[in-house]
């Protein structure tokens, strides 16, 4: 059914809204205020044109926005988007009791970014259509680094090497890595080694197995230089790592005994270790051993205690919970079970970093509830043009 109505409000993925008998339609591309012909199919809307642009619409940076899904916000000008964004970090949290401001919205993007994902299929590689299961056939990305030019053509070729696979790309100090996912059972490893040389790559693995590496994957953290564990976690630009760590050194301030939860490789474990001493946790065995390996041969370094737990499982309780500040950047799960015995403890100060607004706001209304009083809302903008958002925030008794 085509009909033409008002876009009305934007959904926090970024869609354009429309109320039509009594129920809400949504329509990727579409801003509010917009006067649109739309095709209906229950809630969903797809835009067929616009008869009434609004104000603050703007040209796409990338001429493949609108096919491809990988960005969702290109339409929107830079005060719609950074509102957008700001109201990603605020709105879950007014429903979880807490009226706080982003203080900061911070633009994190860099060079772009250092790590990305694509889909190899038949059809081509690229990022998924928009609501679709086939894959949009890219020459080029204007968000990475320019380091991966080369990605869409490295995807294709592990195409032709062993069929369909995601192939995710990080771009370090030592070159490309290059990690393949398929689920094909017989992919052979001697199908795609040939690809270390010919696109020189740094290291390649398929489905977490290394094939061949051509030097060890680095990544820069402070002082320290950490090899890249296949499949650890690594902020998706350079740019957001500095931001965020940076805030975590101001808000620890002059602390003198720190944790580090959910640590990973040790981003703000190492550079917080070249001023005191630091425990370190995560369930990531590959990213602790990394972290510890970094630590022992970087000069200048205090001690780092770094061992694997789950956290989620098994958190840190009171009692073990010795120090002046707890630094927390869990996944998007959150970190609920850890947050409930912080409150618990007599940690003064936590320093929080978060990638879901909704497990933040969450276990941040734990510690308020449990004592601590919330400030220096901060929003850091790595994921550009996406409706995903980076949060810091610190909680003081």
């Amino acid at each position: 059914m085509t009909i033409t109505t008002t876009i009305t409000s934007l959904g926090h993925k970024g869609e354009g809204v429309a109320e039509i008998e009594c129920r809400k339609v949504f329509v990727p591309l579409a801003l509010p205020g917009e006067r649109v012909e739309i095709d209906v199919d229950g809630e969903r809307g797809t835009l067929r044109g616009i008869i009434s642009a609004a104000p603050n619409r703007a040209e796409p940076l990338c001429p493949h926005f609108g096919s491809c899904g990988g960005c969702q916000l290109q339409h929107m000008d830079r005060a719609s988007y950074e509102a957008f964004k700001i109201a990603l970090v605020e709105t879950p949290l007014h429903f979880a009791g807490i009226e706080q401001k982003v203080s900061r919205f911070i633009d994190a993007v860099g060079d772009g970014r250092r790590r990305a994902t694509l889909h190899a299929r038949r059809e081509g590689a690229g990022y998924m259509r928009l609501r679709s299961h086939q894959v949009h056939d890219l020459d080029a990305c204007p968000i990475l680094v320019p380091g991966l030019a080369k990605a869409p053509d490295i995807a294709r070729a592990v195409m032709q090497a062993v069929g369909e696979s995601d192939v995710s790309f990080t771009a370090t100090l030592t070159g490309i890595d290059v990690a393949i996912r398929t689920e094909k059972k017989q992919a052979r490893q001697d199908r795609v080694a040939p690809l270390v040389n010919r696109f020189k790559l740094a290291r390649l693995s398929l489905n977490g197995e290394l094939v061949l590496q051509a030097q060890p994957a680095i990544i820069e953290m402070g002082k320290a230089r950490v090899e890249m564990p296949i499949g650890s976690f690594l902020q998706a630009t350079a740019a957001a790592e500095q931001v965020l760590a940076d805030y975590v050194l101001n808000a620890v301030g002059k602390a003198k005994t720190v944790a580090d939860l959910f640590c990973g490789m040790g981003p703000f474990a190492l550079r917080l270790a070249e001023q005191r001493p630091v425990f370190a946790t995560d369930n990531d065995r590959a990213g602790i051993a990394a972290l510890d390996k970094a630590r022992r041969f970087t000069k200048g370094l205090r001690e780092v205690t770094a061992k694997t737990k789950d956290l989620f499982r098994d958190p840190l309780t009171q009692f073990e919970l010795p120090y002046e500040a707890v630094v927390l950047d869990p996944p998007r799960a959150g970190a609920e079970a850890q947050v409930r015995e912080l409150t618990k403890s007599k940690v003064k100060t936590v320093v929080m970093v978060a990638c879901d607004a909704r497990t933040f706001a969450r276990d941040a209304a734990i510690l308020v509830a449990g004592g601590y009083t919330m400030s220096d809302l901060v929003a850091v903008d790595q994921f550009t043009q996406s409706t995903h958002i980076e949060i810091a925030s610190t909680f003081r008794r």
